[in-house]
């Protein structure tokens, strides 16, 4: 069922090759909108679902994709431009990659982890909007000092990317670790599906 909550998680997912195609042909300040407005409605859905009451495992899926799928593009085009360190990329990648991995290979070789974000990871996701968003607005409005707070958020998201990639590496270790010593009845207990 396609509720008002997934509805603006479709419009985000439909609105990044829009986001990137404005970026590319240099049309920052409508890029700029275009981010917030997406930042805005990811806050606004949640709510709304909250509220309605109407919380599904689809928009449990759809959600953190289109974050990802925001972000990463984000990060990818701004790296190319200039605008972002190329090592502050790579970091992103690199969690995300390394998260998916793990989380995939439990899931074939174990019952599925349930994966929720840490504090650490939330402000992780904060900290990676804003580094987008100053990026955006020193394209937009280069008369704008960014310089030193770019700097700054720079090296708060990388810690942050950091910390909580290690975190969820020695979770899920961890994790798989008490998998093996669990008697056979509850290593097949399935796990409970996660929204992060």
């Amino acid at each position: 069922m396609l509720t008002l909550p997934n509805f603006l998680t479709l419009l985000r997912i439909i609105a990044v090759p829009v986001f990137l195609i404005l970026v590319s042909n240099r049309h920052y300040a409508p890029a700029l909108v275009m981010f917030l407005a997406a930042g805005i409605t990811d806050t606004v859905d949640g709510v709304i679902a909250r509220v309605m009451d109407s919380k599904s495992a689809l928009g449990a899926s759809l959600d953190p994709l289109a974050d990802k799928l925001l972000l990463v593009s984000s990060f990818l085009i701004l790296t190319w431009i200039g605008v972002i360190p190329p090592w502050l990329m790579i970091l992103v990648l690199t969690r995300d990659a390394v998260i998916l991995s793990g989380y995939l290979a439990i899931y074939f070789v174990s019952t599925p982890i349930e994966v929720n974000p840490t504090p650490v990871s939330k402000l992780n996701t904060c900290l990676e909007m804003l580094t987008v968003g100053f990026a955006l607005t020193t394209l937009a409005r280069p008369d704008i000092p960014m310089a030193q707070t770019n700097l700054v958020i720079w090296y708060l998201t990388g810690t942050t990317i950091t910390i909580s990639g290690v975190h969820y590496v020695y979770s899920g270790l961890l994790w798989y670790q008490r998998q093996g010593t669990a008697s056979p009845v509850e290593s097949r207990r399935p796990a409970r599906p996660g929204n992060g």
